[in-house]
């Protein structure tokens, strides 16, 4: 699916914290209701069949209980996107990327193979690191193949690893650094990759056993070397002239969303806009990871995935400029955003608080971002009862709702939009302080973080309600057929 990609190393966020999050959007000329859920170990599978592949696996039967996004309705398969197990493991799947013919000739797609339907359900449940999940993920890609590319992300306190899948059953994978963060349109990311570590210490890169020999028997590798000079020496290996892309439609789909997150994240370190600019919008050599200018806050990564251009000329909003820049690129923040999860996974926490999962539905450019607990058996009902009608009862609903009403009234609405995303954010901060302070004295405290969950999802309803309201007021007095006696 069409997605984009933050990654935040713990040393390069604001509180010690590994940061992952990932918008997930529907497709274009439909949009897939999402529901934020608890699965516990006795309703997990043991044997998973796949709806749209129809690939069949045998799954452990020691699964892990995890929180997932999945699509409201079961028509096309689960969907589970993005969430967190019992051991504080968190994993997001999947940022759908691009590859080039000779990759996909060299080791085909398969049609019967795992994809971005199955991922999450498949592996979660069954990973204790980070690193687990990279291990049991390109296991899985080797076995049985996929039909699709598609980047994944693994996270735990101390590390992220960052998978993408090479052809039907090749992948490389990359430990994101501490002090960086990483950014990921829907494009093959990584830029470079050290063989040496991947087939030596193993350190920060992960590969499929036999990718030299993928690598040297199709040719794949683009770079000039001396007489002699053999590819496992060479440790900056080009992954992107590889096994990416480099077409037209990267440069109006892809490359200006990286584009945008570095320049709002590092936005003195280069000249980002210009005839001058070292980095350009649709330059293919943008940078997979930089350190921040400043430490990347949860209001950062909400920011940066919501995004439209703001401050440029391709803004769709935009009111300056020239009027054919605007929406000249694709946005981060656009109309198929199906939902933005962030998962949060703080190491000087303890063990039973110390994740977070931060979920917004519907356009990222309205909507607001709720925390959660993910140590839970079960999740609040405003949230996980999406269904196909369209419900003020569902927050789903009621996000997509205040979108489509604000869009075509952007500038009156604003104001309203901003006070509520902020007064959603104020008001989580307050409750999380005190639910972890109070969780310390709890007995059982799954069951008390349950309750913390149903409160903050009753904080959200309050403020999705109200705001709802404002922008109701604002669209229909705009309505077309509006006329008053004054008016005469």
């Amino acid at each position: 699916m069409p997605c984009t990609t933050l990654l935040v190393g713990k040393n390069a966020s604001y509180d010690g914290s590994t940061m992952m999050a990932r918008n997930e959007d529907s497709g274009a000329g439909h949009f897939a209701p999402k529901k934020f859920i608890v699965v516990l170990p006795q309703e997990q599978p043991r044997h998973y069949k796949s709806v749209l592949s129809g690939v069949e696996i045998d799954l452990p039967d020691d699964p892990l209980r995890y929180t997932a996004m999945p699509n409201a309705l079961p028509d096309q398969g689960i969907w589970g996107e993005c969430g967190v197990n019992a051991a504080n493991v968190a994993m997001s799947e999947t940022e759908t990327i691009t590859s080039n013919p000779r990759v996909q000739g060299a080791d085909p797609l398969v049609k019967g193979g795992i994809g971005e339907e199955d991922l999450l359900t498949i592996v979660l449940p069954y990973i204790r690191s980070a690193r687990e999940g990279v291990l049991r993920l390109g296991a899985l890609l080797e076995q049985y193949g996929t039909y699709e590319m598609h980047g994944i992300g693994f996270q735990d306190a101390e590390e992220i690893w960052w998978l993408e899948s090479i052809g039907g059953h090749h992948w490389i994978a990359k430990r994101v650094p501490d002090d960086r963060y990483v950014v990921m349109p829907n494009q093959q990311g990584i830029d470079f990759f050290d063989l040496a570590d991947a087939f030596g210490e193993q350190r920060e890169h992960l590969c499929s056993g036999d990718l030299l020999d993928f690598i040297r028997d199709n040719h794949l590798d683009l770079s000039f070397r001396g007489p002699g000079e053999e590819l496992e020496q060479d440790r900056v290996f080009d992954v992107r002239a590889a096994f990416g892309s480099h077409a037209d439609s990267d440069h109006s789909y892809n490359t200006p969303r990286a584009w945008y997150m570095l320049r709002a994240l590092n936005p003195h370190t280069y000249a980002w806009d210009g005839p001058l600019a070292d980095f350009g919008p649709e330059d293919d050599d943008l940078p997979w990871s930089m350190v921040p200018e400043k430490r990347i806050t949860v209001e950062d990564v909400k920011y940066v995935l919501s995004s439209h251009f703001q401050g440029t000329p391709f803004d769709p909003y935009g009111r300056h400029g020239d009027p054919s820049l605007r929406g000249k690129y694709r946005p981060i923040g656009i109309n198929r955003n199906n939902f933005l999860g962030l998962t949060q996974i703080r190491g000087d926490a303890p063990e039973a608080v110390r994740a977070l999962e931060w979920v917004a539905m519907g356009s990222n450019v309205y909507n607001a971002f709720v925390p959660f607990f993910p140590n839970v058996e079960s999740a609040p009902a405003y949230f996980s009862n999406t269904g196909e009608t369209v419900s003020t009862e569902s927050f789903y609903w009621a996000n997509r709702l205040i979108g489509a009403l604000a869009d075509p009234h952007f500038a009156p609405c604003a104001i309203h939009i901003e006070r509520y995303q902020n007064k959603v954010a104020e008001r989580a901060y307050a409750m999380l302080s005190a639910f972890v302070a109070e969780s310390a004295g709890k007995q059982d405290v799954p069951a008390f973080l349950a309750e913390c969950n149903r409160a903050l999802s009753d904080m959200a309803r309050e403020e999705t309600d109200r705001v709802l309201a404002q922008v109701l007021f604002e669209a229909s007095m705009r309505m077309k057929n509006g006329f008053s006696r004054s008016d005469a």
